[in-house]
């Protein structure tokens, strides 16, 4: 049987929809299409296709995306600026905590600091929703490196789902919990596991890391939780979208229950995540400053192209225009993440890419270029689309389609961020 790519292959001669002209070996005439007695067709919903439930659903089969929700001008409306309820002073925090807060640039709390903070120092369950880039890491990283400060042999265990935002929370800590002798370690996939190892027995304060390496890290028998008192798990709901659910619950079941703190932060309420909380957090505070389904300071539109050479020189003008500082371009493919870096490099653009492929030094390093302005284009598939803080990123390119629309909200709340205006494109 002859299989084409495209119907424009086949040119049907005379009005004939059985008659075509074959590229290659000239006119053909179809047969008609013929059906045993066991497996006869339904035409006009006859019987209707079951779809299995437990399979992922694929974009164009299960969901359209409607490309006008792309589309959408920044607001310029007034807001009110949001009044904190505390100052930073008011937190009972050590001073030289004090001291990390102001180094760091810290002002006032953001919402979602304001209002959990006072919880999570009284030792309250909480379950935080908040857009990417409120602040949240702080909001929970300060009230337990005071807590850790006064309790020297207790453990924080901190999950999130990618390395790359276990890395930065870990960098995070090590700014705000300077000076205070309290240790962590970084546990993720891709960096040599000896090292997390030695760093586990040296004695460690703070464990963040991936479901997948924390879990192998316990099997080992290296990581003892018994002592951990608070867990955290940072974008709960990507962790459940990349099938951590079962590493979860088993990590979950080695933290003693008695006087334990869970502390849920996620950008969306799944069914998943609402389990998961009633499963594990004990009559939670919660805590929601989720502002829209996109930052209203994020101009959104879509690009229409006809062919992969028009696509590329599409680009080329948006890369190449004035205001195009720091360009972050989202590929759904590995190798189409790689191609697309070649092209640009080839014209003669500063970029550098990121995907699952990658090894952990060579990501951690160029996403420091990229943040240092080294390179100004960053290519990424979407380990990039949650939780990373890259300042004054002004553009993020969607260069192929995202599966879904939570996707896509996560892949532009890298720009727009902190009040400052970004732009979305999309590439449709």
């Amino acid at each position: 049987m002859l299989f084409f790519k495209h119907h424009s292959q086949l040119l049907h001669i005379g009005g004939d929809p059985y008659m075509y002209k074959h590229p290659i070996t000239g006119p053909k005439k179809f047969g008609r299409p013929k059906f045993s007695s066991k497996s006869k067709p339904s035409f006009g919903g006859a019987k209707k296709f079951k779809r299995n439930n437990n399979r992922p659903k694929k974009r164009g089969f299960s969901e359209r995306i409607d490309f006008s929700r792309f589309i959408k001008k920044s607001q310029r409306i007034e807001e009110k600026p949001y009044v904190s309820k505390h100052t930073f002073m008011d937190f009972p925090f050590h001073p030289q905590i004090h001291k990390n807060i102001a180094r760091a640039g810290f002002i006032d709390p953001r919402p979602i600091q304001d209002q959990a903070i006072s919880s999570i120092i009284a030792g309250k369950d909480v379950f935080g929703m908040a857009n990417t880039g409120t602040g949240k890491t702080a909001a929970f990283l300060l009230p337990l490196i005071e807590y850790i400060s006064k309790h020297r042999g207790e453990k924080v265990l901190i999950m999130a789902p990618t390395r790359e935002l276990a890395l930065q929370i870990d960098s995070d800590f090590r700014a705000l919990g300077f000076g205070l002798g309290i240790f962590s370690v970084a546990c993720v996939g891709g960096l040599p596991i000896m090292r997390q190892i030695t760093e586990i027995k040296r004695g460690v304060s703070f464990v963040i890391g991936t479901p997948g390496r924390i879990k192998d890290l316990i099997m080992r028998k290296v990581l003892d939780l018994s002592a951990c008192r608070s867990v955290v798990l940072d974008e709960a709901d990507r962790m459940l979208d990349m099938g951590f659910h079962d590493d979860m619950v088993f990590i979950l079941g080695k933290v003693p229950k008695e006087n334990r703190q869970t502390l849920f932060f996620s950008a969306t309420l799944s069914s998943e995540v609402k389990k998961l909380t009633t499963e594990f957090l004990k009559d939670p505070v919660f805590v929601s400053v989720i502002s829209g389904e996109t930052a209203k300071n994020i101009d959104q539109d879509i690009i229409r192209t006809r062919s992969k050479e028009e696509k590329l020189e599409k680009l080329y003008e948006i890369l190449k225009r004035e205001g195009s500082n720091k360009v972050l371009i989202f590929r759904e493919m590995k190798h189409s993440v790689d191609s697309l870096t070649k092209e640009l490099s080839h014209m003669g653009f500063k970029v550098g890419c990121i995907h699952g492929d990658k090894r952990s030094r060579e990501r951690i390093r160029t996403l420091d270029l990229f943040k240092k302005d080294k390179i100004n284009i960053l290519i990424a598939t979407d380990v990039a689309a949650r939780g990373l803080d890259i300042p004054d990123v002004t553009h993020v390119i969607n260069y192929d389609v995202p599966q879904t629309y939570d996707t896509y909200v996560h892949r532009i709340g890298r720009t727009g961020r902190s009040g400052k205006k970004g732009i979305a494109l999309t590439f449709v």
